[in-house]
């Protein structure tokens, strides 16, 4: 164990080391380059990934891109999401080098292994990256940051420890659009911020397309279901909803340390997110997209909000498809500022908000707006009205290596995915108990409210347990 370690420090510091030359002009030799003009396998940087279903894939074809990159390990626990994996990846190298894994911390027992790229489950994050950081493999992870606030803790603590290198996801913060609106906002053009406004999704939304096959089935039922968030235990729905996973999918595993729940199809791949068993619906699913945006423009990458108070409407907590369908929270922030988060009501527009004082500028995904035309002109703020200069990323997977091999924080780093977050889960934890909760900033604690408090975390299905 002792020599691989020194084997994985001597490669850490050869990659840091060859990012840091690469600002220098240089011409390379005809032996120093790879097959096909690749660099020499030395200069790449190894990567492993986890997970095939919804962001897998196209975070995986985004490394595939990059030539100084080589994707050598993959891992799901779906077989058929694994041979596609291994078939995108060895037909994009023309080889059949990728190895598959079942289990992650076997991939992760690789000597050869730099970085993973995760995009598993909410309720996986936390096992999964505590075992990358503590192999000190750098990490491109999905948001949220982890089902819980608790967990999301244990992976900052993770990261820190082991000194390595996070990105998160939240790729909006590599687009310019977002970049030059909080830029706006942090160059003091709106004047004193005084509302933002987030604006999520509502409802459920069937990303894996398996809806319908469960609604034809329920179909020959007297009552008609047309929502799957209507089927609860005990139903004759529920009993047609329930069956046993197929052969190539290790559901029990899948399932980890949350509760062991019957296989329904319906619940698994993709919309694993609209069951608080697994995932936490809307909320959570983009609260890590337009409050980062939000966040960034604020300056409150490390820190947020003291009183949260959120109402929404829910299904049967016991229903199939149970998270939130529509909700409004509000959140007290430093400086007196008021933020609203809202999925489901048509006063709070799809996207991020800034209102100030002396203007406002509103962007989302497509669209850019502001209360100043000439804001709107042009990618980039012009360069005399840019005291304030935000991190600038020429792309958010390139960020990753880039930073891989420079060993300085990325764009998206871990500390501000769990700030980020944390009003998501905030806001849900207020929605569940039904009223305003105090937290403390500095030391991440709900005030007097042990109910609350208990919502920080999870229970545990053993043999599961975050070290």
């Amino acid at each position: 164990m002792k020599k691989d370690s020194r084997n994985k420090i001597s490669r850490r510091h050869f990659l840091a080391s060859a990012g840091a030359a690469m600002v220098l002009p240089m011409i390379l030799p005809g032996c120093a380059v790879g097959r096909g003009g690749r660099p020499r396998p030395s200069n790449r940087i190894n990567l492993g990934v986890v997970g095939w279903g919804m962001q897998g894939p196209g975070n995986t074809q985004s490394f595939l891109a990059e030539t100084d990159c080589q994707v050598v390990a993959a891992c799901d626990l779906d077989k058929g999401h694994l041979q596609s994996a291994l078939d995108t990846i060895n037909d994009h190298y023309q080889n059949k080098d990728c190895t598959p894994y079942h289990d992650y911390r076997e991939m992760m027992a690789r000597t050869d292994l730099d970085a993973v790229m995760l995009a598993v489950p909410d309720h996986w994050h936390a096992l999964v990256s505590t075992e990358a950081a503590r192999r000190k493999l750098d990490i491109y992870g999905e948001k949220p940051l982890a089902k819980t606030i608790a967990e999301q803790q244990a992976i900052v603590r993770a990261v820190q420890k082991n000194k390595i290198i996070w990105q998160t996801g939240s790729w909006q913060r590599s687009q310019s659009p977002f970049h030059k609106a909080a830029e706006i906002v942090r160059n003091g053009l709106i004047g004193e911020v005084t509302r933002v406004e987030v604006g999520l999704p509502s409802g459920h939304h069937d990303f894996a397309g398996t809806a319908p096959e469960l609604l034809q089935k329920l179909a020959s039922l007297p009552d008609k279901i047309t929502d799957l968030s209507k089927v609860t235990p005990g139903s004759a729905a529920w009993n047609l909803a329930v069956s046993e996973p197929p052969a190539e999918f290790d559901y029990l595993t899948w399932i980890g340390a949350s509760k062991l729940e019957p296989y329904i199809k319906q619940r698994v791949h993709m919309n694993w997110r609209w069951n608080y068993n697994t995932g936490g619906g809307q909320l959570l699913d983009w609260i890590g997209h337009h409050c980062d945006i939000a966040h960034w423009g604020m300056d409150c990458d490390r820190s947020g909000p003291s009183e949260i108070e959120g109402h929404g409407e829910f299904p049967a907590a016991d229903a199939l498809w149970n998270t939130c369908t529509k909700y409004r929270i509000e959140l007290k922030y430093p400086r007196n500022i008021t933020m609203v988060i809202a999925g489901g009501h048509g006063d709070i527009r799809s996207g991020t908000k800034w209102i100030g004082t002396e203007g406002w500028v509103w962007v989302d995904r497509g669209g850019f707006d502001a209360s100043n035309p000439e804001w709107k002109k042009g990618k980039s703020l012009p360069e005399e009205l840019r005291k304030v200069k935000l991190y600038e990323s020429r792309g958010h997977w390139r960020n990753f290596l880039d930073c891989v091999k420079s060993r300085q924080p990325t764009i998206t780093p871990v500390e501000t995915a769990h700030h980020s977050a944390m009003p998501g889960h905030l806001g849900l934890i207020s929605m569940l108990v039904g009223r305003k909760i105090n937290w403390n900033v500095e030391h991440e604690t709900i005030l007097h409210d042990a109910e609350a408090t208990k919502l920080l975390t999870r229970a545990y299905r053993p043999p599961w347990r975050l070290s």
